[in-house]
């Protein structure tokens, strides 16, 4: 005989309602605030997620607007450079004593670096002089050699 089937049916659902109480007490918390307070709760801590992650979205527009400050800077610097560079050949390529085509000008940040050859030292030192009178150039660095012509 089944020892379940003999037993009383009151004592089975009195061990059936133990059995729910204490599942359903595990599932419940010690928490003896109202449905409104919980509710006010849940909402108070919607809204500091809400500032957090609002917060979070600022700054990362503010670090993406200066990574683009930053990149724009760069190209400013870059086509200031440029400019310099061709402004200085031309000085260069309009002297009569100085060949542009044997003068390597590079400019990083207005500094004006010239290599190559003059044919002497006066036109090393004019190479200096025309380099200097262009707008925007902050130092002129000369690495001509004098080699005269044969």
């Amino acid at each position: 005989m089944n020892p379940i089937s003999t037993a009383r049916p009151s004592a089975i659902a009195v061990l059936a309602a133990l059995a729910l109480f204490a599942i359903a007490g595990c599932n419940r918390t010690d928490d003896n605030r109202s449905a409104g307070q919980m509710l006010d709760s849940a909402v108070a801590t919607s809204k500091i997620k809400a500032e957090q992650a609002k917060d979070g979205i600022m700054q990362a527009g503010r670090d993406a607007n200066q990574t683009v400050g930053n990149a724009a800077d760069r190209m400013v610097n870059a086509s200031s450079d440029l400019a310099i560079t061709a402004a200085v050949k031309a000085k260069l390529a309009g002297d009569s004593r100085l060949s542009a085509l044997a003068i390597n000008v590079d400019t990083s940040g207005g500094r004006v670096v010239l290599r190559g050859s003059a044919p002497d030292s006066a036109a090393q030192s004019r190479a200096s002089e025309l380099a200097r009178s262009v707008e925007g150039v902050a130092t002129v660095e000369n690495d001509l050699s004098v080699q005269a012509k044969p």
